[in-house]
This record gives C-alpha cells, sequence and structure tokens, in this order.
C-alpha cells in the first residue's frame, strides 16, 4: 500500500511539468496496478491491513493511548470514508461500467468543476501519508541505523506530498485554461466517456453503503469491547503494584502497559505497545500462576535485550492474578534504550581500573585571568587530556573543577584496563608538555599536573537524572584512586600508582619510588610507585583483541 500511494504521489508531482507526462506516466504505473496481480497485491494489501487494524483496536483494553498512536488511528480508520468515492468512481467504473477516468486530464476536469471534491482529494492524500508515516517512524525508529538517516528520511516524507499537491494544482490550473475552449470538452467526453446516468447513480448508492459498511464495522469493534469489558468486571479484579505504593486494579485480559496508561503511571513505550523495542520491559514479582508464560515474539525481545528470567515486556504480560510491576526504565526513554547494552550500565561490581588527574596551582592561576581567558584554558586542557583517555581505550567519567576522573576495563577487563590507564596517563604528560609549549605566552608559568590511579572492584553503572545521567562508579576503590591522586603533591611527582595497578598491567616499577602508605579505613598499608614524570611510566602494548576478562558480579540491580 506504500508503494501504491508513493508511485501516485510520483505520478502527482509531474503535474508540475505538464498534464500530458503525467497521463503518459500513470500509462506505465496503470498497467502494473490494473494487472491481476497487481490488483491482488494492493487490494489484498487494503483488507488485510484494515482487518488488522480492527483486530488490534479489540485487543486493545484501553483506548488511552500516546497522541501519535490515537492520530495514526484516527487517520486510517478516517482514510477509506474519503476514499471509497475515488476508488468507485474511477476503477470500478472503468473496469465494470464503460467508463475511462483513468488519466489525469479527465479527473483534474472533474475536481475543477467541483472544487469541493478536488479539496477533499487533496485531503485524503496528507491523511494517507500521514498515516503511512507514523507507521513507519513506529518501525524504523527502532533501528539502530535510524539515528544517521533520519535527516534524508525526514525531507523525503516532507517533500514527497508538497511535491504532488502542487503537481496536482499546476495540473488542475492547467486543464482549467484548457477547458475554457468548448471544443477541448467535447473531445474530452468523446475519448473519455463517464458512466451512464443509471450506472453513476447505482455507483453513487454503492458509496453509501460502502461508508456505511465500514462506520458499521469500526462501531461493532467498539460495541464489542464494551460488553467485553461488562462481562471480565464480573469475573473480578486483579490488583497490580507499582513501586510507588500505588495499586491499580484491572480485570484479566489488561496488560500492564494499559494498566499503566489508563491509571496514569508514567510508563516508556517506544513502540506503542507493539513487543517490539523492549523499553516497556518490567521486573515482575508475584506467583507463579499470575503470570502466564511469554509467548515466542515476546521471548525473543527479551532474549535480543538479555534480560532476566524476572523481566517481562509489560504491552506483553496479562496477568492472571495480583503481582508487583517495577519498570527498569524511565517514562522518558528512548529508542536507542531499547537496543542490547551492556550489563554494568544498569548496575554491576566490577573491577576496573580509575584514573583521577588535577591540575596544580590552578586557584592562583585563575586570579591573574580574565573568566574568558580561564575557560578557554580549561577547554584546552580538558580537550588533551580527553583525547589521551580515549584513545587509550577509556571513558571519561567526569570533569571536576580541574579535575578529571576516567575509568578503564569496563569492556576490555581489568589487566588491559590497568595498562589502558598507564598509557592515557603517559599520553596525558605528553600532551600537557606540548600545550604547555603552545601557551607559553599566555601563562606565567606551565601547567602541572597530578595523576593517580588505582584498581580493585566498583559499583558501576548508569547514574544521575534527567540530562545528568552517565556512567560512572562508586565505591573504595574509587576513593582511593582519588586520595592517590592527592598523594602526588607529598611526593612531588606527577604520576602516582597503586601497586595493584603495577601487578595488573604487568609492568616493572623499578625506576620508581617506592612508598607504604595509611589508607583511612583500611587495616593493610597501601604501596604506592611515584613517577616524578608520567612520560616515564613503562607501558605495555594493548592487545589488539582483548578477551573478555571483566570479572562482573552482577548486583540486583543487573538482573534488569
Amino acid at each position: 500500500m506504500f508503494a501504491y500511494v508513493t508511485t501516485h504521489f510520483i505520478n502527482h508531482s509531474l503535474g508540475l511539468v505538464s498534464v500530458q507526462v503525467m497521463d503518459r506516466v500513470l500509462h506505465i504505473i496503470h498497467q502494473y496496478w490494473s494487472s491481476p496481480l497487481g490488483g491482488c497485491l494492493l487490494y489484498g494489501a487494503f483488507a488485510i491491513h484494515y482487518s488488522l487494524a480492527l483486530w488490534a483496536l479489540w485487543l486493545r483494553r484501553s483506548l488511552k493511548m500516546p497522541l501519535s498512536e490515537a492520530t495514526q488511528l484516527v487517520l486510517g480508520f478516517s482514510i477509506p470514508f474519503f476514499l471509497v468515492d475515488h476508488v468507485l468512481l474511477t476503477r470500478v467504473a472503468d473496469t465494470f461500467y464503460g467508463a475511462d477516468y483513468g488519466y489525469y486530464s479527465t479527473l483534474l476536469y472533474a475536481y475543477v468543476t467541483n472544487p469541493l471534491r478536488g479539496a477533499a482529494q487533496l485531503i485524503v492524500l496528507v491523511i494517507a501519508w500521514v498515516h503511512a508515516v507514523i507507521g513507519l517512524w513506529f518501525w524504523l525508529r527502532l533501528k539502530p541505523w535510524y539515528g544517521r538517516w533520519q535527516p534524508v528520511l525526514y525531507a523525503f516524507a516532507l517533500l514527497l506530498p508538497t511535491l504532488a499537491m502542487l503537481g496536482a494544482v499546476q495540473g488542475a490550473r492547467e486543464v482549467a485554461a484548457m477547458a475554457k475552449d468548448p471544443a477541448w470538452i467535447v473531445q474530452l467526453a468523446e475519448v473519455h466517456p463517464r458512466p451512464a446516468p443509471a450506472d453513476g447513480a447505482f455507483i453513487s448508492e454503492m458509496i453509501v453503503w460502502l461508508r456505511w459498511g465500514f462506520l458499521a464495522a469500526l462501531l461493532a469493534v467498539l460495541l464489542a469491547r464494551m460488553a467485553r469489558q461488562y462481562w471480565e468486571r464480573r469475573a473480578g479484579v486483579i490488583r497490580l503494584h507499582y513501586p510507588s505504593g500505588r495499586v491499580v486494579q484491572i480485570v484479566r485480559g489488561v496488560s500492564v502497559l494499559e494498566a499503566s496508561r489508563m491509571a496514569g503511571v508514567p510508563h516508556a513505550s517506544v513502540c506503542g505497545g507493539r513487543g517490539r523495542c523492549s523499553t516497556c520491559r518490567i521486573k515482575v514479582e508475584g506467583p507463579p500462576e499470575a503470570i502466564p508464560p511469554p509467548a515466542p515474539e515476546e521471548l525473543k525481545v527479551l532474549h535480543r535485550v538479555g534480560a532476566a528470567p524476572d523481566v517481562r515486556l509489560a504491552c506483553q504480560l496479562r496477568p492472571h492474578g495480583d503481582l508487583r510491576a517495577t519498570p527498569l526504565l524511565p517514562a522518558t526513554a528512548q529508542a536507542r534504550d531499547g537496543f542490547r547494552r551492556p550489563r554494568y550500565l544498569h548496575g554491576a561490581e566490577c573491577e576496573i581500573a580509575i584514573l583521577f588527574a588535577d591540575l596544580r596551582a590552578f586557584t592562583q592561576l585563575s586570579e591573574k585571568k580574565m573568566p574568558y581567558d580561564l575557560v578557554f584554558l580549561l577547554n584546552r586542557y580538558f580537550a588533551e587530556m580527553g583525547h589521551a583517555v580515549e584513545a587509550a581505550g577509556g571513558r571519561i567519567d567526569k570533569f571536576i573543577g580541574d579535575g578529571v576522573m576516567a575509568l578503564f576495563g569496563l569492556d576490555s577487563g581489568v589487566e588491559a584496563g590497568c595498562r589502558e590507564a598507564l598509557a592515557a596517563a603517559k599520553d596525558m604528560g605528553e600532551r600537557l608538555q606540548s600545550l604547555n609549549r603552545a601557551l607559553i605566552h599566555d601563562i606565567p608559568e606551565p601547567l602541572r599536573i597530578g595523576i593517580g590511579i588505582h584498581t580493585g572492584p566498583a559499583i558501576v553503572g548508569e547514574m544521575g537524572y534527567g540530562a545528568a545521567v552517565s556512567v560512572t562508579a562508586v565505591g573504595d576503590s574509587v576513593n582511593t584512586a582519588s586520595r592517590i591522586e592527592g598523594l602526588t603533591k607529598t611526593f612531588g611527582c606527577e604520576l602516582a600508582i597503586s601497586d595493584a595497578v603495577v601487578l595488573r598491567a604487568g609492568i616493572d616499577a623499578g625506576a620508581a619510588s617506592h612508598h607504604e602508605i595509611e589508607i583511612r579505613g583500611r587495616v593493610e598499608r597501601l604501596v604506592v610507585h611515584a613517577f616524578a614524570s608520567a612520560r616515564d611510566v613503562p607501558v605495555v602494548e594493548r592487545e589488539r583483541t582483548p578477551a573478555r576478562k571483566l570479572r562482573m558480579r552482577v548486583l540486583g540491580a543487573s538482573r534488569f
């Protein structure tokens, strides 16, 4: 059906050239769509599409839905009411009643003589196109490549109907100019005859009856839904418990997502409850008899995102009894949140390497600089340090004032992470030296840095609120890394690393000074290796295809 609409829109747009070109191209297109194969595909697709729309309306237990879904539904059911007269007065009249409407010159003349009908056809063009584009948007935005192609697809969605309407208007103006010649009107009637008056009256009656038929089918489904709701309420209610303490009463057959919508509970659902995006997934707690097993289609989506056994899709789960449902994604979740992601993003304890870096004596420098110059200087510094971290394979956690926190080994494993952190520290020292040379005339003295690296278990996950959500790490290992960075002031060095980093990275730290320190809250003393310059640290070349050595102990949250 989308192909049919697209070919006709392209044909309409040729009216910007001439009506004759529209007719020649229509003759080519008409040969396919009027063939037995084309006719079966077109009318079969319409019958299936309309039947599925009625079935989807029947399956809905609530008509509360996002505006995009409601718009698609309303526009879809309105299309037959607008389109039925066009189909019967052209295709049916041509095939069964000896008419010959199959040319733009004939149709546009009919629209010129009846402007209201012409306007109605332009309206149905917009309705059909918007309905189709919304459906494609629901489908395509779940694809990983959609973000890259979105501008192109948006341009296509806007330009094609615009050109089609402009072509139709321009073609109508051309036909109106030709219609000023009575001889042209006589010739048009001879070449493209209309149905006999009796046949025309019968076709008009068919149009009315078909419109009533579409309306009756829609009303029948709505009345059947009301009857079903009445009988289901007599069978008792099911209580759905949410983490906020809210209890929603529903009847058997209502999905968890529909329950959330009916009760006004914010719940993500990018695909509109079609079981495709997985953004509505929930953690389910309740007796086994209250939780029906997932269908194969739901299992496929759950396996795709690596969901735990107690995770279900809210749009597909229709409870048989009382249960507790905990949404696992925020109500503002986007399509990308439905893709398979590293499990640590949901909360996991990982062995990683943590790097802290801080500028020395920056407070004194900031007192001598104008705000604009200070911001410029910090951005240059952060850019160089960020490039060093990313080039080594790490992830910038955050910039804190004039400091940097970075994580290594999230995907590559703790050993590779320690080597990456050392490589980043070495590169940071080299980049800082280059930056000092570039800013030699802008700062009174060279910038100095202190870097601390430690490795150990930490809690990793996406934390924060709203736009400030980011991947970060918390725990004793993070605090220890921060304290080791502070020791660079005490030792008068540029880089300090723990003995655990040396062992994990497999380097020789004999050239560094060794110190045993006490860490508050820890019984054992910590061995720290101090390098006067980060550029002096020995670095082991990273593996080109690191194995998945990440040791991860999934916490309760990570089962999401």
